[in-house]
């Protein structure tokens, strides 16, 4: 198999990781990571002082979702004000050449055409209550990479990784910025072209008409289909990835969730799960979640603000 390198894609034009500490590999923010909390209401305050009192002295896993990374610029699905959106199936990208050359096309540009994302102050609230010991483990839904880049170690990418593009064929991976360059080769003229695209999602699929001309780039190694890797709508998980997620929230006292909605059942059986095991769980979203019903505690408040309130008075773990 080929190793990914960085999959910075950095120009010379661009900042490099070296001038941009924790720079994040994603290629679809839309704007600048919040670097100022709101303040908190009286009943948000009194929601997180009661999930200080359920989660202390106990090691936490943390699952999160598109939520968290709505702070550092990018757009969720989900959310009180996202626009509503028809992500594309992993049986559409295998089956329809057609959709496969659209979805190539737009990501193209969405690759491009936004800037790179940096870790917020929820990604870095979450990498210090790892740092201070007192998380199992981090369950991330989210593709951008920002876990890793704001500290955070003990992580499992539940969805992937965007920064990296595989061959179905010969299971050879790729970095993500190596394919764009292919790309830029294969299709002269089509970012310039292009380049007032619309409204971009959270898989960097911009609003792009003309894609019948484009050409997708095959696999370098075998010419074979390339497919970004991270799992698509209707694709299933890794097994041996959720057996690890599984293992982490076995290992904890209690299940964090923050920023999302869990309606897929790829996150929610981690919440299923911990409550069957009699193990509190805490999930911090702004509106209805699929797991409400097995909180032992939701608060409906900013996720960067809510998990910076939990890192600065969660206490260290008694070391009797």
């Amino acid at each position: 198999m080929i190793q990914a390198g960085d999959g910075s894609g950095a120009r010379e034009d661009q900042p490099g990781p070296e001038s941009r500490p924790r720079l994040g590999l994603t290629g679809f923010v839309s704007g600048m990571p919040t670097r100022e909390l709101k303040p908190l209401d009286q009943q948000e305050r009194k929601l997180l002082d009661q999930a200080v009192a359920l989660l202390s002295g106990l090691r936490l896993a943390v699952l999160t979702g598109a939520g968290l990374s709505t702070d550092s610029g990018i757009p969720d699905y989900r959310g009180p004000q996202s626009v509503p959106r028809s992500p594309m199936t992993y049986q559409q990208f295998v089956g329809d050449e057609a959709l496969r050359r659209r979805y190539w096309a737009r990501n193209h540009v969405g690759w491009r055409h936004l800037r790179r994302a940096d870790p917020n102050m929820g990604h870095e609230a979450v990498a210090q209550l790892e740092q201070r010991g007192l998380l199992s483990g981090l369950i991330t839904q989210n593709v951008d990479k920002l876990h890793s880049s704001a500290g955070s170690t003990n992580v499992i990418d539940l969805h992937g990784t965007f920064d990296l593009v595989v061959c179905l064929q010969c299971s050879s991976a790729f970095p993500r910025a190596r394919i764009a360059e292919i790309l830029e080769d294969l299709n002269p003229g089509y970012l310039e072209r292009e380049s007032d695209a619309g409204d971009v999602a959270p898989d960097a699929d911009a609003e792009v008409d003309d894609t019948a001309g484009f050409i997708v780039a095959p696999c370098p190694v075998c010419g074979g289909m390339l497919k970004p890797d991270f799992v698509y709508f209707g694709e299933n998980v890794p097994k041996d990835r959720v057996a690890d997620a599984y293992a982490m929230v076995d290992a904890a006292g209690g299940l964090l969730v923050a920023g999302s909605s869990l309606s897929v059942m790829s996150g929610l059986r981690f919440v299923r799960h911990a409550y069957k095991a009699g193990k509190p769980v805490v999930i911090v979203n702004r509106g209805w979640t699929r797991g409400d019903e097995f909180a032992s505690l939701k608060v409906e408040a900013g996720v960067s603000e809510a998990l910076s309130y939990l890192a600065e008075r969660l206490p260290d773990l008694s070391q009797d």
